[in-house]
């Protein structure tokens, strides 16, 4: 080796070095690694009675977490699943977009259920963008002007509201608890804006201002610089968890555009939506549901329209959480998981609702692609009229037909539910730590 090649190696080791001691902790990651319902509120409200502060870094109330703990169960929308631990701190950064009243009837009644000292316990990032009621008639409008080839979007504003933050006129939390008049200005400029471009929707200012200025007292204690807060923490060694919303094939880049939300829930959006840099990500633990189900339109690959979908809808108790809406419903598709493994970097998965398999003779799982012309596809097609287009590869597995929902360890799960999950880990080349047999906490299996 040379001596310039000597030096250059030992700067490389010294920066490396570095980087990794400025930190005394890393930031885990549960992301949904289909189409969301995958039951990542559970896998993070079993993960947070060992961490200090659970994160939720993109979204809005379109996404709905379901989490039972101690018989009660819980729907959250844009509270992090974690505040269910009362020793732990929940953080919504500044990549999510927040409806304030949702956030505040939330509050309410999930106090009500139990829930206590959440202004000590939960902190706003004073950089999150405002969704308003007017992005809310503007998404119910958009979609209605789609007719049959709508998106099946949520109609909670979400889109609308980032659509704002993308051509700049969106409005953040710290400008409305920072001088009112500006506040002010800011507001009717943007309903102006936006009763030029729909005019059929009805904004009354004055009201809004009035409900925006009562808000104003009622938020201050939440609100700080998490981005500070949470180096602050790292730094100290404090143990973070992030909670993705929406899921991988979700993603506005990533996911079946244009049949997508309008954030990016796969790992990129963690760093942006939370201004952590890729050094600090730790464990990226990928939540994958046994079978495959989506709410709303879009292509799907292993959609089952029979006998077999509309049991797995019926088992599952497939409704939507937030949309009330039933799922559709189809066989597990490795293809698809090895695609949003390839993006997000799963370094272990948690795989839940194998007990919903329980009744089948034999359970189908989707192992590649082909063009309708019979070629191969070795990647996960980019556009959603070549999706729709593909013939899925399955493989047959023979089922258990026993129930495993009170099963508690994986070794006396049935041998071919064992199977299942083995064929999985291995086509996928990512180890299965978990396993969930059931509703609560209680029911997820530690693998190993």
């Amino acid at each position: 080796m040379s001596a310039t090649s000597a030096v250059n190696g030992n700067l490389y080791e010294q920066l490396h070095q570095g980087r990794t001691n400025m930190y005394k902790s890393k930031v885990d990651v549960v992301l949904g690694a289909q189409w969301g319902d995958e039951g990542k509120g559970k896998v993070v409200d079993m993960l947070a009675s060992e961490v200090d502060i659970v994160c939720r870094c993109q979204g809005g109330n379109n996404a709905g977490h379901t989490v039972v703990a101690n018989g009660t169960e819980f729907d959250f929308h844009l509270l992090p699943s974690g505040v269910v631990n009362e020793k732990c701190i929940s953080v919504i950064g500044n990549g999510v977009v927040i409806h304030l009243p949702s956030l505040f009837d939330e509050v309410l009644k999930n106090e009500a259920k139990g829930l206590q000292q959440l202004e000590h316990r939960l902190i706003i990032s004073d950089r999150a963008h405002l969704v308003f009621d007017f992005h809310q008639l503007v998404d119910g409008m958009q979609e209605a002007e789609k007719g049959g080839k709508s998106l099946g979007t949520t109609k909670k504003g979400i889109g609308p509201a980032y659509s704002s933050k993308a051509t700049r006129n969106g409005i953040r939390v710290g400008e409305l608890l920072g001088d009112f008049n500006i506040f002010k200005e800011k507001f009717t400029s943007i309903v102006n804006t936006h009763l030029r471009l729909f005019p059929n929707i009805k904004v009354d200012v004055d009201a809004e201002l009035a409900r925006y200025k009562d808000y104003v007292e009622k938020l201050r204690p939440y609100v700080k610089d998490t981005i500070c807060f949470l180096h602050t923490a790292l730094r100290n060694g404090k143990t973070i968890l992030v909670e993705g919303a929406n899921a991988a094939m979700l993603d506005i880049d990533f996911g079946t555009y244009p049949y997508v939300t309008s954030s990016n829930c796969s790992i990129g959006g963690v760093l942006t939506g939370l201004g952590l840099p890729p050094q600090t990500i730790g464990e990226v633990i990928g939540v994958v549901k046994a079978y495959t189900t989506r709410v709303g339109d879009g292509p799907f690959p292993t959609e089952q329209l029979n006998e077999v979908g509309e049991l797995l809808q019926t088992r599952g108790f497939e409704i939507g959480v937030t949309t009330k809406r039933k799922r559709r419903c189809g066989w597990l598709d490795l293809s698809l998981l090895k695609y949003t493994s390839l993006v997000n970097g799963y370094t272990c998965i948690c795989l839940t609702k194998l007990d919903i398999l329980d009744t089948f003779p034999e359970i189908k799982v989707g192992i590649g692609y082909k063009r309708s012309n019979g070629e191969k596809l070795d990647h996960f097609p980019g556009t959603i009229s070549e999706l729709a287009d593909i013939e899925v590869e399955y493989a047959v597995l023979p089922g258990w037909q026993t129930s495993t929902e009170h099963i508690r360890c994986f070794k006396e799960l049935p041998e071919n539910a064992q199977s299942y999950v083995r064929f999985m880990e291995s086509h996928l080349s990512v180890p299965v730590r978990w396993v969930g047999v059931g509703k609560g906490r209680e029911s997820i299996i530690n693998v190993h």
